[in-house]
C-alpha cells in the first residue's frame, strides 16, 4: 500500500497499516542475513524450504523469549556471561548475531577481543577480558574467549608449555571465582566436521562478501585440524568444570545449531516473565507560533531508490 492510500483510510486504520509494516522490516533482516547464505548454497529442495518455514518461526519465538530473559536480567541484576568457542567457520558469529539481533545493546554486547597487543601479553592473563565483564543487569557474549589460549595459541605456538599448563590450573579458579561473584558462565563449543569447514572455506572464497572472513590464519588451521582437534579433547575435558560446564552444540546445520543453542541458553537461565506498566503515548503538544523550517536542498540525500 502507497503512502498515496493510506491517505484515505481512518487514523486507526493507518496505524495498523504502518505497525504492520515495522514488524515486516524487522523480519525482513533475518531473512536478508538468511537469503545471503542460501545463495551460496545453491536451489533449497522442498525439504529444505520446508524446514526454513520452521526455522523463521521458532527463531521469533526464540528471540522473544531472549527478550523476556533480557528483562528478567535488567530486573534483578543478574549478570551472564556466554563464551562461544568453535573451529573457524563454525557459525559461532552467525548464532551471537541472532542472540543479540532484537536484544538491547546496552544490555547484551559482544565481546569479539583482537589479538593482544605488547603490553596486553605481559599482563595477567586474564585482565585484558576481566574488563569486558558484565556489571549487574548485564549479558556479554564472547566471540573467543580466555580459551584462545587452549586452542589456537597452543596449535600456533603462540604461547609455551609453562603458559599453557599454567592456564590449566588457573581457569577452573577463575571461573569459579566468576561465579562466586554472581556471574553466570555458560560455555558453548560449536562443533563442525571437517569436510563441512571445507566446504564453507570454499564457499567463502568464492563470494567476495564473505571473503574478508578468510585470514591467513583461518587458511593455516585447515593444515592443522588434527592438532586443533587434540586441543579441543584436552580443554573439553580439563576446564569443564560443575560450575560452568561445557555444552557442545552440532553445528553442521547452521539453522538447526543456532535454535539448538538458543534453546539452551534460555533453559540454563533460571529467568521469570517481568510485569511492565501499560506504555500510553503522550498527545504531541502543537504551538501555534512554531513553523517548521524547510530542509536546504544541499542536505538531502538523493532518493536513488
Amino acid at each position: 500500500m502507497s503512502d498515496q492510500d493510506l491517505g484515505y483510510l481512518s487514523a486507526e486504520e493507518r496505524e495498523r497499516v504502518q505497525m504492520r509494516r515495522e514488524i515486516i522490516d524487522d523480519l525482513d533482516e533475518e531473512f536478508e542475513l538468511s537469503l545471503e547464505e542460501d545463495a551460496a548454497g545453491g536451489t533449497l529442495d522442498a525439504e529444505d524450504r520446508a524446514f526454513r518455514r520452521i526455522y523463521f518461526r521458532e527463531l521469533v519465538r526464540l528471540q522473544g523469549e531472549l527478550v523476556k530473559l533480557q528483562d528478567w536480567v535488567k530486573a534483578t541484576g543478574h549478570r551472564v556471561v556466554v563464551l562461544f568457542e568453535g573451529r573457524d567457520a563454525a557459525g559461532k558469529g552467525g548464532a551471537i548475531k541472532r542472540i543479540a539481533q532484537r536484544l538491547n545493546p546496552r544490555i547484551c554486547r559482544v565481546a569479539a577481543l583482537p589479538a593482544p597487543n605488547d603490553r596486553e601479553r605481559t599482563q595477567w592473563y586474564f585482565q585484558r577480558y576481566v574488563a569486558h565483564l558484565p556489571a549487574a543487569g548485564e549479558i556479554v557474549l564472547f566471540d573467543r574467549s580466555w580459551y584462545n589460549r587452549a586452542g589456537v595459541e597452543r596449535v600456533m605456538g603462540f604461547c609455551s608449555d609453562e603458559e599453557y599448563e599454567e592456564f590449566f590450573r588457573s581457569v577452573p579458579e577463575f571461573e569459579r571465582m566468576l561465579v562466586n561473584s554472581g556471574i553466570q558462565i555458560i560455555k558453548f563449543w560449536f562443533s563442525i566436521t571437517d569436510d563441512e569447514q571445507e566446504a564453507r572455506f570454499r564457499a567463502r572464497i568464492e563470494d567476495p562478501l564473505k571473503q574478508w572472513k578468510l585470514s591467513p590464519m583461518d587458511l593455516e588451521s585447515r593444515k592443522r585440524w588434527e592438532s586443533y582437534t587434540l586441543a579441543k579433547e584436552v580443554m573439553l575435558e580439563r576446564s569443564s568444570i560443575p560450575e560452568a560446564p561445557w555444552w557442545v552444540v552440532q553445528a553442521v546445520e547452521k539453522k538447526r545449531a543456532r535454535l539448538n543453542c538458543i534453546a539452551h541458553l534460555l533453559s540454563l537461565v533460571p529467568y521469570q516473565p517481568v510485569a511492565h506498566p501499560d506504555v500510553v503515548l503522550p498527545p504531541r503538544i502543537f504551538h501555534p507560533d512554531y513553523e517548521r523550517q524547510p530542509t536546504p536542498a544541499h542536505m538531502i540525500v538523493p532518493e536513488l531508490y
